[in-house]
């Protein structure tokens, strides 16, 4: 079986021309003139989470190790360089994106690349992702930049504990954060909440109570391995979805849901309450059969999978090849056929993927 960085290169090669069809790989065909992306698996992709900033001002246990070395400057993406990759990828059809890190909020400047994405011509949602330490200076900037919805970390909401879950977080500013996006006019805000057993799982009830109070949705998420961590154990901290929502059956009446907002949250509906509970299962039930997303990092990799390295190196085709949209236009489909059908995490092992949260892009 070829490595991923040769068949990455054989596709990029005949999708731009440096190399015939007839030395590609059988199974990787190569569709220029599709409207849209599609993977070899006829799922359409529709969703692109870039990330902008590998740098964070938090060090979250689940996400990163304590100390960290970020990337180089000269190695990250310019705002403009983004904002190019935004405008092709909305070309093939993705309907929403959504800005990530990293921490997004940390990155210069960052209203102004909103503000070009979200002028683009077929894009229906440009979201972002935020640990809500620096929102509250900034919910209005982000709103008037055309920033449509925010999904704000709190794993608890005991300050103390909050910190501890963060190393170095500050739950008053996080709160301020959100109450300053909901006076900008931001709807549906989400919360975003990753459930360690014995560190925050007895919050559940206080979490889901908190949200309907703020009239916002809620996100309980399993734990990701990535990266390896020493601070504790991901198969002994484990919680899974379906405990998560057994415990909060024992309160609250939940009604299964059609809505989606593009990812992989499973939403659930309450009886008394326009909020909604959504749950991101990515071991206890698998998202990959609707994957509709891709996700670029900072520095430029086209990850096609969470938990995969496949990946086709978009920087160098910017800044190396010289490449004009149309050549990355045809890259981008060609390594569609490189999207994996799912992934497979495995908590009793050691990571197969070693970059942390923060160098996926959220």
């Amino acid at each position: 079986m070829p490595s991923v960085r040769t068949r990455t290169e054989s596709l990029v090669a005949i999708a731009t021309g440096a190399a015939s069809p007839d030395n590609a790989l059988m199974n990787a065909p190569f569709r220029p003139n599709s409207p849209e992306l599609t993977d070899a698996f006829r799922r359409r992709i529709s969703y692109l989470r870039l990330s902008v900033t590998d740098r964070c001002d938090l060090r979250c246990v689940y996400c990163m190790a304590e100390d960290m070395t970020f990337l180089p400057r000269q190695q990250v993406l310019t705002l403009e360089e983004l904002a190019r990759i935004a405008r092709v990828f909305v070309s093939l059809g993705v309907e929403k994106i959504r800005l990530t890190g990293g921490e997004p909020l940390v990155r210069k400047n960052l209203s102004w690349l909103a503000n070009e994405i979200s002028g683009l011509p077929g894009l229906r949602e440009l979201a972002l992702t935020t640990n809500g330490m620096r929102l509250a200076t900034m919910a209005a900037d982000l709103k008037q930049a055309g920033v449509q919805r925010l999904n704000i970390s709190i794993d608890s909401l005991r300050a103390e504990r909050f910190r501890e879950i963060t190393r170095v977080g500050d739950l008053s500013a996080v709160l301020a954060g959100l109450k300053a996006a909901q006076e900008a006019g931001f709807q549906r805000t989400k919360i975003n909440s990753v459930i360690l057993r014995g560190r925050n799982d007895d919050e559940v009830l206080e979490l889901v109570d908190f949200a309907r109070q703020q009239h916002c949705d809620i996100s309980f998420i399993e734990e990701m391995p990535l990266g390896e961590i020493s601070e504790h154990d991901r198969a002994a901290v484990f919680v899974s979805s379906d405990e998560l929502r057994e415990r909060i059956e024992e309160k609250f009446q939940l009604l299964p849901s059609t809505e989606s907002t593009g990812g992989p949250s499973r939403y659930y509906r309450f009886a008394d309450s326009d909020s909604r509970v959504g749950f991101i299962s990515p071991h206890s039930h698998n998202f990959c059969a609707s994957c509709n997303r891709v996700r670029v990092t900072v520095e430029g990799r086209l990850l096609l999978c969470l938990g995969n390295e496949d990946s086709l190196d978009l920087r160098h085709l910017m800044r190396e090849e010289g490449a004009d949209d149309e050549a990355l236009r045809a890259a981008i489909i060609a390594a569609m056929q490189l999207k994996p059908e799912r992934h497979h995490f495995d908590l009793q092992e050691r990571p197969q993927i070693v970059r942390f949260m923060n160098m996926t892009g959220g």
